[in-house]
């Protein structure tokens, strides 16, 4: 038989009587702040491009009397009909356009045709030019390197004229050939930004495949190039981008539609405004279906461009 002995209600409660104490969780002030700033910056960024939709939405005669308002005003597609040429003259100059006839899809072509081979010819080049800088012994390959790394740092506007003139003497203003051909082959930064990718791959791989009597160019092709895939394809799409929004040197070079490309017929499209006003409109409209490519591009593969620059030593 085990008796059991209460202690007296006078007795002294212990620490290990009394209850624990709550914590009571403090507000993260300090994350909410950053996801507010994150918030008004995001919206910032947003709003010319709804902007943007919003007037391509809105009829001209309409955004005159109420140019302020947040919301589409006199909600039509006059705008993008314009720019795909499916309205007559009579109906777009009474919805405030010119009237004049946009090639359109001959722009689009021409856009897809220069910002691809851009992207392929550049892409597989740099892509061998980094390989020769990372891997290749050879007198003075850092001193080259250097002078490409110097490239980065002239700014665009001291190169465009000695362009011009030699397209000019090579006879090819006003094609295709010429708006390409100064950055076709080479860029400074795809180069370094594949070469530092190159630099992290282990050489162990290369050298088994050496002493199994590969050579460098079938290790090249059949060993790094699989392997550089992801950084590869987020070249190519980063210079896809920038040959797609070019616009300053195929401005210079091209004067008709056989070579105008998309952002220059933005130009037209805007010079062709009729006496009472501009087309903004059609112009918003002409200007989001020019980015509209780019931007779906960017949002699919936003997140491995980060991984890949993060990747190949860029910070």
């Amino acid at each position: 038989m085990t008796t059991t002995t209460q202690r007296p209600d006078s007795a002294p409660r212990t620490d290990a009587d009394r209850p624990a104490p709550r914590h009571r969780r403090s507000i993260p002030w300090g994350r909410i702040a950053a996801w507010a700033v994150m918030v008004i910056f995001l919206l910032i960024t947003l709003f010319p491009f709804y902007w943007m939709l919003r007037t391509a939405l809105s009829s001209n005669n309409a955004l005159a009397t109420d140019p302020a308002s947040l919301l589409p005003v006199g909600l039509n597609t006059g705008g993008f009909e314009r720019v795909f040429g499916l309205q007559d003259v009579e109906t777009a100059i009474s919805q405030g356009g010119s009237g004049a006839s946009i090639n359109f899809w001959r722009y689009l072509l021409n856009s897809v045709i220069v910002a691809t081979t851009i992207t392929v010819v550049q892409t597989f080049s740099c892509a061998m030019a980094a390989y020769a800088f990372s891997r290749l012994r050879w007198r003075g390959r850092d001193t080259v390197f250097l002078i490409f790394l110097g490239s980065l740092m002239i700014p665009q506007i001291f190169t465009l004229l000695p362009n011009f003139i030699l397209i000019k003497n090579l006879g090819l203003v006003d094609t295709l050939l010429g708006i390409m051909l100064p950055t076709l082959f080479i860029s400074s930064f795809a180069i370094f930004f594949l070469r530092q990718f190159f630099n992290n791959i282990s050489r162990e791989v290369e050298e088994a495949a050496l002493i199994d009597g590969a050579s460098k160019a079938r290790v090249f092709f059949t060993l790094i190039l699989p392997i550089a895939s992801a950084p590869l394809a987020t070249l190519a799409l980063l210079t896809y981008m920038t040959a797609w929004n070019e616009y300053f040197w195929s401005l210079m070079v091209s004067y008709t539609d056989q070579s105008r490309v998309l952002t220059v017929a933005l130009g037209v499209f805007r010079a062709q405004a009729p006496g009472t006003g501009p087309d903004w409109s059609g112009l918003m409209a002409a200007t989001l279906v020019a980015a509209a490519p780019m931007l779906i591009l960017f949002a699919l593969f936003a997140k491995k461009i980060v991984n890949s620059i993060g990747f190949s030593g860029i910070k």
